[in-house]
């Protein structure tokens, strides 16, 4: 596919169309767009003022405070690092986009993904290697089924190079047990991969005694650690990303090049957000009790919208972390096929267009697009004002505030309409007054 043919990303063109549609009258649920739903605490704001005054072009991978505050975050997780490994960046997708340009051969990617990874490896003529994700391995690939891909793709005329993992994933909500990471990291030695770990949700861990384990941790010399502030600390506008290179020859080299692509690209991480970047990664206590409240709340409303969707008959992995669940309706194909419902897209049109939910289908993730699975992001539940979403972060129970409460109940009812197509005309109305009142 030619970069002039590129199509807009599904999830901000879904993101797009929802607020046309609202905009035109129509009540909806948007469920359908990755964006951590929280508002701006004020020491976070304060420091964006502070850093208003930092107007000068800055170091192409980022200040020396900027990148020392990222060497210590990374090395606070178990991966002891230096400022010089660091790069800063507007968002972690343009590093990720460096790094597909900066990188020869295939890439490896689970099935289902995040939607940006195969477009960007397309842009560069990368081929693009799928091996399944099953449930027992949290978003990653199946090591079992990895290397017979392997075999199968250079038997292919292929030369994969580079495998992607996301830890937590999007779009399960899952994360990998640790004997999965480490089988995926011997298997990246013995076939010469350069690992991509996208790590953007991992401080969104539901349980505090669990842990992520990046492969860095096994194959240092052969990992790349993506990561960013949009998700933990709901700062997606904002663009604040950073990158970990290997402390080796190689690891440096690839740096360098991704360093001359970020020069031709975007030049440097703007100033202001540097200001924040340097504070937030420091993770002073302030920053760290919200985090806290902020984790607790997603794993809260995430586990609520999982057992909505168990509740009709699906197929849906328990979240543990991020805010996002995979429904697979599959166990209701039969009655879904009478309302013409066949696959991941006509699923997804129903649900917006007869339902008023917007979620994206599990096609646009490189799923089977004959299955009958979406992702819904539970973050857009927490309130439509700062007002209530304060309300929601400082709420020790808040899947039982009124507005999260009335949404979940017309998510349910929408789900119960869906799979009973027979609901009554008074709950049909009951979920219309609803979508009215809170979106």
């Amino acid at each position: 596919m030619s970069a002039h043919a590129f199509p807009p990303s599904p999830n901000l063109a879904l993101d797009e169309l929802v607020t046309r549609r609202r905009r035109a009258g129509q009540p909806l649920i948007h469920l359908g767009f990755g964006e951590s739903r929280l508002p701006v605490p004020d020491f976070l704001a304060d420091r964006l003022r502070t850093g208003a005054a930092r107007n000068r072009y800055g170091q192409i991978g980022g200040e020396s405070d900027c990148r020392e505050a990222a060497a210590g975050y990374f090395t606070r997780r178990g991966l002891r690092t230096h400022a010089e490994q660091v790069v800063m960046a507007p968002g972690s997708k343009p590093v990720l986009l460096a790094l597909m340009a900066a990188l020869p051969g295939a890439v490896v990617l689970p099935r289902p993904c995040w939607v940006t990874y195969e477009p960007q490896a397309r842009l560069f003529a990368r081929e693009v290697v799928g091996v399944s994700a099953p449930p027992q391995c949290g978003g990653v690939p199946d090591p079992d089924r990895l290397v017979p891909a392997l075999r199968a793709a250079r038997r292919a005329g292929l030369r994969p190079r580079s495998l992607v993992l996301t830890m937590p994933d999007n779009p399960t909500g899952t994360h990998a047990p640790a004997a999965v990471v480490r089988r995926l990291a011997e298997i990246a030695e013995d076939w010469d991969l350069l690992v991509i770990s996208d790590e953007i949700y991992r401080d969104i861990l539901h349980d505090p005694a669990d842990r992520v384990t990046s492969p860095a941790e096994y194959v240092p010399e052969r990992t790349v650690v993506t990561s960013g502030l949009s998700k933990s600390l709901a700062l997606g506008g904002w663009r604040i990303g950073f990158a970990r290179f290997p402390d080796t020859v190689d690891g440096l080299a690839l740096q360098s090049r991704v360093i001359g692509l970020a020069s031709e690209i975007w030049s440097s991480l703007a100033g202001p957000m540097q200001e924040v970047a340097g504070y937030a990664l420091s993770e002073p206590p302030e920053l760290r009790r919200h985090l806290a409240a902020s984790t607790r709340l997603h794993g809260a409303v995430a586990a609520a919208v999982h057992e909505v969707v168990a509740g009709t008959g699906a197929i849906c992995r328990p979240p543990t972390g991020g805010f996002y669940v995979y429904p697979d309706l599959t166990p209701l194909r039969g009655r879904l096929a009478k309302l013409g419902i066949r696959d991941s897209q006509t699923l997804e049109r129903h649900l917006l267009d007869r339902l008023g939910v917007a979620v994206l289908g599990g096609h646009h993730f490189g799923d089977d697009p004959a299955a009958l699975r979406f992702r819904a992001a539970t973050s857009m539940l927490y309130g439509e004002s700062d007002e209530e979403q304060w309300l929601a972060l400082e709420s020790t129970d808040p899947v039982a505030l009124p507005h999260i409460e009335r949404l979940l109940d017309t998510l349910s009812d929408a789900f119960t309409s869906l799979t009973d197509h027979t609901a009554r005309p008074a709950e049909k109305a009951r979920r219309s007054a609803a979508l009215h009142t809170f979106c």
